[in-house]
């Protein structure tokens, strides 16, 4: 993928706001993309958005201006911005406009998710044994991943310590009080092996991209990222996914695996050559899963990576700078554009107190969720 530029990101406060509904956070998200572009609304030509729990996204143009745009919503689980920002990329090299919006917001009850297994397709057999409770498959899932490949529990408290400690550096970040890993392994077992605070928590917030072709480029004000690849994937058989009812045999397969890959040779640059990352990490476990099925490292390889801080702001691979789902909460909506606004942050030298060190040149983001679905993003400057 050549020609689509990122020329403005912005993004909306993390966290529970009581009287700031969802639609509010992205009308903010947006408007800080515009600035950032130096781009009027009016110039926008088409643009792409969605939430989960938070309203329809095209309802922002009663806030934003009723220039007449096409604005499509997209609603796609924990993909949902990283769809939405597949479809604007696709919009301009389509040539339906040649700049282009990509939001996502959410805002959320507090407690935990509720689905209903009928709306995944399951018995509701599924939902009477716990199992919709998505902690479950987290425990699970790290539990056999830790069994297979010697991963300690430490390890998970030692990547939410982390992620506690960039969160505290980063001023959208919801959770900004650090925790040693200590602390967050004596913080309750919720599912085995995960303790409460190795989770994220559902919240709300908003992140927007203005995209442009590069004939645009000229009417941008800020520093634009160039977009490589973005691409979404969804499960194929044999995948040991959220609320998947069972386990195939044989070969095991993986979304992200497969979501990562693909952008990778769609942006002609391997995994070796990522400077900073954005990897889901609805829990600790997920970060640790997730480094090894996005090709950035051998399974099992992240117990040594991870204790000798290859994975910190200052290490040769880091991972989720501004405290990932742990630290900011999951907007099932905003969470795949709050990481690529992150990497924009990293590769322009603007992101204060979490920059990378070394000028990044290469970022790459992961999202990954129910019912195995992933979005992944390559961008470099």
């Amino acid at each position: 993928m050549t020609g689509v530029l990122i020329a403005g990101a912005g993004i909306s406060p993390f966290g529970r706001t009581e009287r700031m509904t969802g639609r509010r956070h992205a009308v903010q998200a947006v408007n800080a993309a515009l600035a950032d572009a130096g781009i009027p609304w009016s110039r926008v030509g088409a643009a792409f958005g969605g939430s989960d729990a938070a309203g329809l996204a095209d309802t922002l143009v009663a806030e934003l201006g009723l220039t007449g745009l096409p604005f499509v919503n997209v609603k796609n689980g924990c993909a949902t911005g990283g769809s939405a920002l597949v479809s604007a990329v696709n919009a301009i090299r389509a040539g339906m406009a040649d700049v282009v919006l990509a939001v996502g917001f959410d805002k959320h009850p507090r407690g935990a998710f509720d689905p209903l297994p009928a709306d995944w397709g399951l018995d509701d057999a599924y939902g009477r044994d716990g199992l919709m409770v998505t902690t479950q498959f987290f425990g699970m899932k790290i539990r056999r991943y830790m069994h297979d490949h010697g991963i300690t529990p430490r390890t998970l408290a030692l990547v939410a310590e982390k992620a506690y400690r960039n969160g505290a550096r980063n001023p959208n970040a919801w959770r900004r009080t650090p925790f040693s890993a200590d602390e967050i392994l004596a913080s309750g077992m919720v599912n085995d092996p995960l303790t409460r605070y190795m989770f994220c928590s559902p919240g709300e917030g908003a992140a927007a991209l203005v995209l442009c072709a590069a004939s645009a480029a000229k009417e941008v004000t800020g520093l634009p990222v160039t977009l490589r690849s973005a691409v979404v994937r969804s499960r194929r058989f044999g995948s040991f996914e959220v609320f998947s009812p069972w386990v195939a045999g044989g070969e095991p397969t993986s979304v992200s695996r497969d979501a990562a890959a693909a952008a990778f040779e769609a942006a002609g640059v391997g995994p070796g050559e990522v400077d900073v990352c954005q990897l889901q990490d609805t829990e600790s476990g997920a970060e640790v899963m997730h480094m090894a099925e996005c090709g950035l490292c051998d399974d099992g390889e992240q117990e040594k990576l991870i204790a000798a801080g290859a994975t910190e702001i200052g290490g040769s691979l880091p991972v989720n700078t501004d405290g990932g789902c742990i630290a900011n909460g999951e907007p099932i909506g905003a969470s795949g554009l709050r990481q690529v606004y992150e990497v924009v942050q990293q590769l322009r030298g603007q992101a204060g107190d979490r920059q990378v060190p070394g000028r990044p040149r290469v970022g790459f983001t992961h999202v990954y969720g129910a019912p195995g679905v992933s979005a992944c993003t390559v961008l470099s400057r």
